[in-house]
């Protein structure tokens, strides 16, 4: 089993044509500095480190960063980083555009030794965290399956006024991945939808072998 870091992750992502984020991995403070002023200030912060799953809860997150404050963010990261998992492998730091506000959306792939792998399509918060809202299908999934996904979990109204189309165009190409890769598990957490397309935010995959 290999766990991909998030920048490793979303590679993976774009290769299916998943829109991700422009972003780059900062080794230095001076590089952290250099990569955001090329992706345009303010931008996001985090760890890169396939040891740390959950960011926000380590400190190892830091949003709408300025150009005055890009490398004590990295040196910030680094420090909260090794105090929470002092053994985890630490790539350096992930510089990341900010991206515009939208409906958060988790997409993704489960896998059961009876079943095979399953697609995943939710609501990001309190629809996943306490409603457990989320809908599944066993891949490989036609388009009707798709948009069934997108229609059947409860808090569907909320997807009003988003590109419905580009999310079932990524749940597709998740279907694609579970099908045709060796990937175990997949989280797109948050897939940002907007009126006209749709962004990974973040995403995480553990991969076989």
């Amino acid at each position: 089993m290999r766990i991909l870091t998030e920048h490793e992750s979303k590679k993976l992502l774009a290769e299916y044509g998943i829109p991700v984020t422009r972003e780059a991995v900062a080794r230095s403070r001076e590089d952290a500095l250099l990569l955001a002023d090329e992706i345009g200030f303010p931008v996001a912060m985090k760890i890169s480190s396939a040891d740390i799953a959950h960011k926000n809860a380590a400190g190892c997150v830091l949003l709408g960063v300025e150009k005055p404050d890009a490398g004590d963010a990295f040196d910030t990261l680094v420090e909260n980083a090794k105090k929470y998992a002092p053994d985890a492998r630490i790539d350096g730091v992930l510089v990341q555009e900010m991206v515009q506000r939208g409906t958060e959306i988790i997409i993704g792939i489960k896998y059961d030794p009876q079943f095979g792998r399953a697609v995943m399509f939710g609501l990001g918060g309190i629809f996943v965290e306490v409603l457990e809202d989320v809908s599944l299908r066993i891949a490989p999934l036609k388009e009707r399956d798709a948009i069934d996904m997108t229609e059947e979990i409860r808090g569907r109204s909320i997807l009003s006024g988003c590109d419905t189309r580009s999310i079932v165009d990524v749940l597709l190409k998740v279907s694609d991945m579970a099908t045709e890769g060796d990937i175990l598990e997949l989280d797109i957490n948050p897939l940002i939808a907007c009126e006209r397309g749709v962004v990974a935010v973040d995403a995480r995959a553990i991969l076989e072998g």
